[in-house]
């Protein structure tokens, strides 16, 4: 080298073949090399005959760093500082830059990247930060840790695939728990799959798979580099892969992508702002649908449902497929609800209000087309689900038939809106305690929101994932 020069290297996380050859040359040119002794097993191999070797134990980086500065000033011309990893990522590298700064050294300083350990340990891992993804220190010896709180936060709410860096330790025992916590409070999947490895690069490596849900703190230490992933990643053949989009049949398969993962995002933003989450899973569905499609979070104490009435009417169309026909009393209410599941499951939706003999029937006994297409309907489909999102009357209708004649819908979903005979057309069907029902209170409803709820109803089993809009 023409100058004195300091370089600090990143060595790479432990194993000689991780080590970039740029790394290797420089390391054979050295006169002073620098480090924290446990590294210099993994570098002595490359250093020449009479070099000199600075070790030190732990917690001593300033003074590393002050040791490399005052051997420039002793003649050496090219003294190395060695870091595990990448030296710039929680490494030597910045704190060499600092200091030069604050002595107004003139010395010639560079470095040299290496393999951080978040990128082998990603290797082994499979392809789990694919797209957009942070690294967040657990420790908090020169970051307090309400800071390190507010980075978790921001990680998880922003949907960054999160690596975990000096995740626990002797004395931090408790913030692995803590970032845990934090991520399911703000948002992130509980099956949102997690990945770690241990020693990675190096004999006693270990790399393991789990999700969010079971991730257990106690089986990480301060060798272990944990990796969260994003709402996108997934788990396959024990491989961890956050897609980064390029891998799609079609533009329309991709525009379906992009619209399950604003729903999904949408739905786990409600979760966080339900003013009671504890309640049942199949009611807790509905609700997001509800909430998805109104943005009127009143829904909360407007939506009734019996008790276990979405799992219910879940199991009879999806589960056993006993019931294979819906009903709706406008056309509106018909087309909301996902083709893509109708057809997975073979039901078949029906509304009767242009069929020609609504209109007859409608004139000949004074009534409303609504009324006279449900009288239709219970005659051809009996025990079919019936859905109102418009007509109280057909509402009110159908309560009449159950009662006269002895009808037995499969379950009624109640969401008819505006101002006459409402309420009335509501409450006239909760006396039916045989009837698994699921009914928006009060003047609110819509078509739009009968048939979100019954979107709810076929979609169920993704309840437990949280991932909405499969047939989108």
């Amino acid at each position: 080298m023409k100058q004195p020069t300091i370089i600090v290297v990143g060595i790479g996380p432990g194993n000689e073949l991780d080590m970039t050859l740029a790394v290797r040359e420089v390391l054979q040119q050295a006169d002073v090399v620098i480090g924290y002794k446990y590294y210099f097993q993994f570098v002595t191999p490359y250093l020449r005959h009479g070099a000199t070797c600075i070790d030190t134990g732990m917690k001593k980086e300033k003074d590393r760093a002050e040791q490399a500065f005052e051997a420039i000033h002793d003649g050496a011309m090219c003294v190395v500082v060695i870091s595990s990893g990448d030296a710039g990522i929680y490494g030597m590298t910045p704190l060499l830059w600092e200091m030069k700064k604050d002595r107004g050294e003139d010395i010639q300083l560079m470095s040299l990247p290496g393999v951080s350990a978040f990128q082998k340990a990603a290797s082994l891992l499979g392809a789990p930060i694919g797209h957009d993804f942070c690294v967040i220190s657990m420790s908090d010896l020169m970051t307090p840790w309400q800071k390190i709180e507010t980075r978790i936060v921001a990680a998880a709410t922003a949907d960054f695939v999160t690596a975990v860096y000096n995740p626990k330790s002797k004395g931090r025992y408790w913030q692995l728990y803590r970032l845990k916590e934090l991520f399911l409070k703000h948002g992130r999947d509980p099956q949102t799959p997690v990945g770690y490895v241990r020693q990675a690069g190096r004999e006693d490596q270990e790399v393991l798979t789990t999700t969010l849900q079971d991730f257990d703190p106690e089986d990480i230490d301060m060798f272990t580099v944990v990796i969260i992933g994003n709402s996108q990643s997934y788990l396959w053949n024990k491989q961890m892969i956050t897609p980064r989009g390029y891998y799609r049949e079609s533009a329309d398969a991709n525009a379906k992508n992009k619209g399950q993962g604003i729903m999904i995002e949408s739905f786990r933003t409600i979760d966080a702002e339900l003013s009671n989450g504890d309640i049942p899973l199949d009611h807790k569905w509905a609700l997001l649908h509800a909430i998805h499609t109104t943005a009127d979070f009143e829904m909360e104490d407007l939506l009734y449902t019996d008790q276990g009435a979405v799992a219910t009417l879940h199991k009879e169309l999806v589960t056993t497929g006993r019931v294979k026909h819906i009903v709706t009393d406008v056309t509106m209410a018909a087309s909301g609800i996902r083709k893509g599941a109708l057809s997975r499951l073979g039901i078949t939706v029906h509304c009767y209000l242009n069929d020609p003999r609504v209109a007859t029937m409608a004139e000949e006994k004074g009534i409303t087309r609504t009324q006279a297409g449900i009288r239709l309907a219970t005659e051809e489909y009996p025990d079919a689900l019936y859905v109102f999102g418009n007509a109280p009357t057909a509402l009110m209708e159908l309560c009449d038939i159950i009662r006269k004649q002895g009808v037995l819908p499969a379950g009624i979903i109640a969401a008819p809106v505006g101002f006459v005979h409402v309420q009335e057309s509501k409450h006239m069907i909760k006396p039916f305690t045989h009837i698994p029902k699921v009914i928006v209170e009060g003047r609110k409803g819509g078509s739009n929101l009968a048939a979100t709820l019954v979107n709810a109803v076929l979609s169920l089993e993704d309840a437990e994932l949280l991932r909405p809009g499969r047939d989108l």
